[in-house]
Parts: C-alpha cells; sequence; structure tokens
C-alpha cells in the first residue's frame, strides 16, 4: 500500500531521534501523512538536545545499519562525506588493541562511518522533514492514548506543547508508533489499560564514559585513522576509544566498566588514559587541543522488553527502538538495531498492511533483537561483577570467542567474518562453523609459539605544548 492508495490513513510516531526517523520515513510510503511528536525543542542544524544525554558522546553505526539508512536514502553516504564524515576500509584503518595484542590491519573491503551521531541525525531528520507527507511537531509531550471504548484499539494520541498553558491536544490517527527511547511510557500505557505490562530482562553493567571533543590536524596519528584500546581481561576494566568526525575533531571516550568510572578533571581524565592497555590514546591526548569540557555519561543496566511474550496487545500500536531494548552502547548497536527493525515494519506493512500486525511484528522484532543481545551481555558477562541471567553455555561460547578475538591479531579471513558479525552481517554462528574454527585455533597455537601474548607499553616523549 503506497501513500497514494492510503486514502485517509494517518500515523503518529512519538519520539523524533533516530529510531523516529526512520519509522516516519518507513510509514511515509503506506499513509496519507505521518506525524512525528518530540519532546525536545528540534532547531535546524545538528545539536546534542536535552532529552539525548548519550548523544554527546561517541556513537558507532554498523554497517547493517548505514546499509538500511541508505536504502531509505541513497544520497546519504555522499552527503555524509561532503560534511566531513569519514567513510573508510574498517579494519585497515582501525588500530585496535584487545586480548594482549593489535587486530591485523588489512583492506577488507567493509567500509565503516564515522561521525558524530548529531551529524548523522541532523542529515537523516532533513531528508524525513523533506518528504510532503510527513511533519515534525517538537516540544510536544505525550501524556495518554487514545482509545476505542473497550480499549481494544488505539486511535491516537493525547499530548501537550511547551508554552500551551493547560492546552491538551489530541490526535486522532491509525496508527501509533512508540519510539520514545528507553524511559517509553508504553508499559505503563498498557498496564492501565489493562494489558499488564511487558517482562523485561535487565543485565547490570555499571558501565560511565567520559567524552572530550578535540582539534583533529593531519598526520595526529600514522598509519590509522581511529583508536581503539579494549579492556585487558579478566582484569581490565578500562577501555578508549579517539574516532575522527566532521569538522577536523577527535571524539575521545574514556571508558569504564563495573563502576570504575573515569574522572572529569583534567588530571584525572589524562592519569585514566595512561592507565590503558595500551598507550596510543594516551600519547594522542597529549597533543591535542581539547575543544569542550569533559563531559560524563553512566549506564547503568542494560533492559529488554519483551512484548512478544504478551497475551494480548491492542490494535493500532506498536513500539519500536530502545523503547524495546535498550543495549550496552559500549558495542555501538542501538541505532543498527532500531534501523532493521524498521526494515522489518517496511517488510510486514508492505506485505498484510497494519490491521493484526503486533503480534508478527513483535516476534520479528524479538528475531533481531536477540543477536545483538546475545553479543553485547555475552561479552558483558566476561565481568563478573556484571549481574543478570546468564544464559547456559555463556561461559563456554566467551572462552572460545576470546580465541576469535586473539586470532583476529593475525589471520585476517578471521577478522574479516569477525567484524561481519559484530556489524550484524553475519550470524554469529559463522564464527562456529569446522573450518572457521580450525582456522581460530591454529591462528592461537601460532600466537603462542611466537610469545606474543602482550604488547609492551611504549610511553613517547612529551611534545612540550
Amino acid at each position: 500500500m503506497r501513500a497514494s492508495d492510503s486514502n485517509s490513513k494517518f500515523a503518529v510516531v512519538i519520539g523524533g531521534s533516530m529510531a523516529g526517523l526512520l519509522t516516519a520515513r518507513v510509514l511515509s510510503d503506506h499513509f496519507a501523512h505521518v506525524t512525528v511528536l518530540e519532546r525536545d525543542k528540534v532547531g535546524d542544524q545538528p545539536e546534542a538536545r536535552k532529552g539525548q544525554a548519550h548523544t554527546k558522546h561517541l556513537h558507532a553505526l554498523l554497517a547493517a545499519g548505514f546499509e538500511v539508512m541508505t536504502s531509505y536514502f541513497p544520497d546519504l553516504p555522499e552527503a555524509l562525506a561532503e560534511g566531513g564524515a569519514i567513510l573508510e576500509d574498517m579494519p585497515l584503518g582501525i588500530r585496535w588493541y584487545g586480548f594482549g595484542g593489535y587486530r591485523k590491519q588489512f583492506k577488507s573491503g567493509l567500509i565503516g562511518l564515522m561521525t558524530s551521531r548529531p551529524f548523522l541525525e541532523w542529515q537523516i531528520r532533513q531528508r524525513v522533514q523533506a518528504l510532503p507527507n510527513v511533519t515534525l511537531l517538537d516540544e510536544c509531550a505525550v501524556d495518554s492514548l487514545l482509545t476505542t471504548g473497550g480499549q481494544d484499539q488505539v486511535t491516537g494520541v493525547r499530548y501537550t506543547r511547551r508554552g500551551e498553558m493547560g492546552t491538551v491536544h489530541e490526535l486522532h490517527v491509525d496508527l501509533v508508533v512508540d519510539a520514545s527511547g528507553r524511559g517509553s511510557s508504553a508499559p505503563k500505557w498498557l498496564e492501565v489499560m489493562g494489558y499488564g505490562k511487558p517482562a523485561e530482562s535487565t543485565v547490570k553493567v555499571n558501565v560511565g564514559y567520559a567524552t572530550r571533543i578535540y582539534r583533529r590536524q593531519h598526520g595526529d596519528v600514522e598509519g590509522a585513522f581511529a583508536l581503539i584500546a579494549s579492556p585487558d581481561l579478566p582484569d581490565g576494566r578500562r577501555a578508549g576509544y579517539a574516532f575522527p568526525v566532521e569538522g577536523d575533531r577527535w571524539y575521545m571516550t574514556l571508558s569504564g566498566h563495573a563502576g570504575d568510572y573515569p574522572p572529569t578533571d583534567e588530571e584525572g581524565y589524562l592519569a585514566y588514559a595512561r592507565s590503558l592497555p595500551a598507550p596510543d590514546i594516551y600519547n594522542l591526548i597529549r597533543r591535542l587541543e581539547p575543544l569542550t569540557d569533559i563531559v560524563p555519561y553512566r549506564y547503568p543496566a542494560s533492559v529488554r522488553r519483551h512484548y512478544e511474550k504478551m497475551a494480548r496487545f491492542p490494535e493500532g500500536f506498536l513500539v519500536l527502538g530502545d523503547a524495546i531494548c535498550s543495549f550496552n552502547p559500549v558495542y555501538g548497536q542501538g541505532m543498527t538495531s532500531a534501523a532493521l527493525q524498521t526494515k522489518a515494519l517496511e517488510r510486514l506493512i508492505a506485505a498484510r498492511g497494519t490491521a493484526g500486525i503486533a503480534r508478527p511484528f513483535f516476534k520479528e522484532i524479538a528475531k533481531i533483537v536477540d543477536i545483538p543481545w546475545q553479543l553485547s551481555v555475552g561479552e558483558d558477562f566476561r565481568f563478573p561483577e556484571t549481574e543478570g541471567k546468564k544464559a547456559p553455555g555463556t561461559d563456554l561460547i566467551n572462552f572460545y570467542v576470546e580465541k576469535v578475538h586473539r586470532a583476529t591479531q593475525v589471520d585476517t579471513t578471521v577478522y574479516q567474518q569477525f567484524l561481519q558479525v559484530m556489524n550484524l552481517l553475519a550470524p554469529p554462528s559463522s564464527l562456529m562453523k569446522p573450518r572457521m574454527m580450525w582456522r581460530v585455533f591454529r591462528a592461537v597455537r601460532a600466537l603462542r609459539k611466537q610469545g606474543a601474548a602482550r604488547m609492551e607499553w611504549t610511553e613517547v616523549a612529551d611534545p612540550g605544548r
């Protein structure tokens, strides 16, 4: 059903961040009009809004997510590059330390995007707002859902706008999609309507960030365009990331698991960088000119809401994005998961329309969420402080995946497949095939013979800035 065939059908999307914008793009092909209601004030520029605490920090868009976005907006890669975003071969350009050594750098053909979240979201928002049948209303707080008398059908939303004292608006539509993020009110609304709340899976990770933006100049890093230092397990809790973004800037994020949070004072921040298991980020920070203050962020727990397990669900209402599953942001899965969910929504509406869509939609979304959830939660359970329900076999899988990590230091075939899985382009089972396992254990044996268990930490001389 294209927009031209949809007659008087209308839809509303709650939330104007990435998940909401991509949802609006999908619905624009199937509804006469789509309205996006965003709580924050939205300007016509890249910006981190009040309700987006994590937007000031480093973001990663996995290759699968970028593919979805490009399918919606074919001119997006060119526009991002023209605006200064970095699109480069991922394993060739990232110097990535982890599990006792550096992953092997090589040309793979897998292009990675490095840009700030505000710039990427602005590019998407411009394109969505240019659609003739999409309207974005900012400073709107959705207070409740409108329903039929029997509450078996959602018929719209009730909302207020900042600055309009006491005025309550009602928007009557055929479909409401909640893409409002981790703080979604959907569980509360459903409980009030008599449907109960969705079951939740919670994994407490107590991850903390501290991010600062620095000026970037040609030649800051030789032989790479980005740096990663992952924790040296089992004892390490600290990681660091240096990614180039538009505007000739570095996004520098230091992170700590299990409450080992990086400080926000100048001396403490530098000392934390020096404590990383590899020297690259510390040596880089010491030479750079800071452009911002150090901004902290705390992420206590990953939360997954199991709407697919609910016995009943009202017609005319769906939930999507972080409102369904909020992943540990260290692994950069959130935007990609949301994009894949919107693609599933697109397929289902094209195949069957929106009547009775909730149950098949949530079943499909559960399958999409399963893989990134298992990948991230599995990694989190490497830290003994992690709290939550650990799936049977997690320790055995982690034992093997540790070997995969080490194998990427010498075997480009293993590294290539690891990146395919990490970018949600291939299933984790692809790393378990007999020939791949043979390559993994052969590489680990070779490393053992080379005695390459741990690199030597080398601090460069102070450049005297």
